[in-house]
C-alpha cells in the first residue's frame, strides 16, 4: 500500500491555505516584511503562490510547476532587498504564530517532501 503524503496526511488544499492566510496576517503587520511586497494592500498572488508552492512540495498536486515552472526560488526573490534581518526576525516572527493554530487530521512520524 503507497505511504501517504504530507499533503494528503494533514487534509490537503484548505490546510496550507489556512496556514498561508495565517502567515500573511502576520506579515500585513510586521514592519521588517512588509516593505519586501510591492503590493502592500493586496496579497492574492502572493498568498496563491505561496499555497502552491507548499502544496507541490509536501506531496500534492504540480500546479505551482505547472503554471511557474521550477521555483528558482534564488532568481525569483533576487528583486528584492531581503536583508538578515527579515530572515532572523522577521520569517520566524510571522512563520510560529501561522504554525500554531494548524492542527492536521491525523498525526503521522517520518513526513518528508517529495
Amino acid at each position: 500500500m503507497p505511504t501517504a503524503t504530507l499533503y494528503e496526511e494533514v487534509g490537503g488544499m484548505p490546510f496550507f491555505e489556512q496556514l498561508v492566510d495565517r502567515f500573511y496576517r502576520g506579515v500585513r503587520d510586521d514592519p521588517v516584511l512588509l516593505p519586501l511586497y510591492p503590493d502592500q494592500v493586496d496579497f492574492t498572488g502572493a498568498r496563491r503562490r505561496l499555497t502552491l508552492f507548499l502544496v507541490q512540495y509536501w506531496g500534492g498536486p504540480t500546479t505551482y510547476l505547472e503554471e511557474r515552472g521550477h521555483p528558482r526560488l534564488r532568481a525569483r526573490h533576487s528583486p528584492f532587498d531581503i536583508g538578515i534581518l527579515s530572515v532572523t526576525a522577521g520569517w520566524p516572527t510571522c512563520t510560529r504564530p501561522s504554525m500554531r493554530p494548524t492542527r492536521p487530521r491525523r498525526r503521522r512520524s517520518g513526513c518528508t517532501p517529495t
